[in-house]
């Protein structure tokens, strides 16, 4: 069996000049990246801004295995089988961050017959785009920690300061660090630390942005620090908010690639659903929806996170209404969730699998609580059994939410075609779509709606470092924002041990920050990371590049 960089190897790919003309774009529109991806200039959505918008299909998940669950693969294969069955389609996906690359998952640009290519250049440098919100994000730290050896003329407190660098890498020596150290020409010492870039709040306020003007406007909005008179500081009091944004100014514009049927997929924007907002950027969404009748997207990790973040932060701040959700759900992850070890999901076990469902379940009915119409799309594995699949489809009819099986994987478009016309059915049954809060709720009335309704908490509690946060922000009038909560994507808790649908446990707020210009508050429960560390065998160890420039091992 071909593995994945073989089969995305072994495509033929189009120019990507013949990939606008599909969806009517002209070469001139284009900023190319090579032969085979390219930007879309801002005047594209201008363009087409009077044209009426597509069907938006956001596809999440059920809780994970560790090995993920295929719901990048579904949403490509879907787009691609959305077009097989004559439905002017387009994809719109987040891009890979190299942390997983070279960490646990490895490669992020689908499996299977169902991929987005060229995917060495996804995987890895793509268009710059993660470098360029890296360097944006450092410079402000840059110019903050020079502000402080040049004379500190706002009175910033070294020990209020908020905002961190990062480098896209897993890296856990820098979660906790000293700057400055080395004598007077070396800056201020002080504690000081690294994020991932797909957390930063530079990655939120790119995919969150409308235009250039909106996006100079979010990145001046950034609380930075206070100072010793407890007065906050935010970007634009250091000026460099113009300049972060003209390293930012293409990054801004959406990524235009092929899967490997040669369909239309946009990508752009990268954070992650566990310790960020989980979305691909609204620009890319919203271009989608002029592009396409229908523009199919998803969100990372369970419905838990990303879905509930598309939900409640992405689709109010852009103005986007769902018409359909795909729930993607697999044997071997309900098994894992009924309390079979990762490495037995592969054998037949119907009583954990039974046991499992009620994950399925839970995701199924808070999918249902937003108003939108349901499909829960049955991931199969080579290694599921008949009897399987049917007590996951008896389930399905049980709960009342329409079904179909999903083999992408192995046939592309071709194994979603059932799927798509259940998709396309259920994109006009009724909706009324409402996200799960009103904004000028409390801050803690809002936490604790998402507490409830969506994870099943019997309540919250909170740190004293959390409290004395919640109060900051109330301070500073900004407790309307919407709420971002990071968490285990493993358990529908804040533990990751709490597998299935746990009940009776209290969610665990750790620490609260202000992300002023992504316009929510982050929320951070248990032991989540917002730098992760590489596993005990990275697999980075598996990636090489012979004397040819051919790569392997990516995935």
């Amino acid at each position: 069996m071909l593995t994945d960089i073989e089969i995305a190897q072994g495509c033929k790919m189009l120019p990507i000049t013949e990939i606008a003309k599909q969806i009517g774009i002209g070469e001139e529109e284009l900023l190319p990246y090579g032969r085979f991806k390219a930007k879309l200039e801002d005047g594209v959505y201008e363009r087409l801004s009077h044209n009426k918008d597509g069907k938006l299909v956001l596809v999440t998940a059920i809780n994970p295995t560790p090995a993920g669950e295929g719901k990048t693969t579904t949403t490509i294969g879907l787009g691609q089988a959305m077009n097989k069955i004559g439905k002017k389609a387009i994809i719109a996906l987040r891009e890979p961050s190299l942390g997983p690359v070279f960490g646990v998952k490895g490669g992020a640009a689908g499996g299977g017959y169902a991929q987005v290519v060229p995917m060495e250049d996804i995987n890895l440098h793509f268009t710059g785009d993660m470098h360029a919100i890296t360097a944006a994000n450092n410079l402000l730290c840059a110019v903050l920690d020079n502000h402080l050896q040049q004379g500190n003329p706002i009175g910033i407190d070294p020990r209020r300061i908020l905002f961190k660098r990062v480098m896209d890498m897993n890296d856990r020596a820098l979660r906790e660090i000293i700057v400055g150290l080395g004598g007077k020409p070396n800056g201020v010492p002080r504690e000081d630390g690294f994020t991932i870039t797909v957390a930063s709040e530079i990655m939120a306020i790119l995919c969150l942005s409308l235009n250039l003007a909106d996006l100079k406007r979010r990145l001046g909005d950034i609380l930075v620090a206070y100072t010793y008179s407890n007065t906050p500081v935010y970007c634009r009091d250091l000026k460099v908010a113009g300049a972060m944004a003209a390293l930012l100014k293409d990054a801004l514009k959406p990524n235009l690639v092929q899967t490997l049927e040669n369909t239309p997929a946009l990508m752009h924007g990268g954070p992650f659903a566990n310790i960020a907002h989980g979305c691909n950027s609204v620009r890319a969404t919203r271009l989608g929806l002029k592009l396409a009748d229908y523009c199919i997207t998803e969100a990372g990790f369970g419905s838990d996170l990303g879905a509930e973040k598309f939900l409640d932060i992405k689709c109010p701040t852009a103005g986007l209404t769902p018409s359909a959700i795909v729930i993607v759900a697999t044997a071997r992850a309900l098994k894992y969730n009924g309390g079979v070890p990762k490495a037995l999901t592969g054998e037949e076990n119907l009583s954990a699998l039974s046991a499992g469902m009620e994950n399925l379940r839970a995701h199924v009915e808070n999918m249902k609580k937003y108003g939108v119409p349901v499909v829960v799309a049955i991931n199969r594995f080579a290694s599921d059994t008949e009897a399987e699949l049917k007590l996951i489809e008896d389930a399905c009819l049980a709960l009342g939410a329409e079904f179909a099986l999903s083999e992408v994987f192995m046939k592309g478009g071709d194994g979603a075609l059932t799927l798509a016309q259940k998709v396309c059915e259920a994109c006009e049954k009724p909706n009324h779509f409402a996200p799960l809060y009103e904004t000028d709720l409390p801050v803690k009335d809002k936490i604790e709606i998402i507490a409830k309704n969506i994870y099943g908490a019997k309540g919250v509690s909170y740190s004293s470092a959390a409290e004395k946060a919640i109060k900051d922000i109330e301070a500073l009038g900004k407790s309307s924002l919407r709420i971002c909560i990071a968490k285990t994507q493993y358990s529908l808790s804040d533990n990751p041990a709490l597998l299935c649908r746990p009940t009776g446990f209290e969610l665990s707020v750790r620490e609260v920050k202000l992300s002023a210009g992504a316009g929510f508050i982050v929320v951070i429960t248990g032991d989540i990371m917002t730098m992760p560390g590489l596993p005990k065998v990275p697999a980075a160890c598996n990636i090489d590049v012979d004397d040819n420039g051919n790569i392997t091992g990516l995935f």
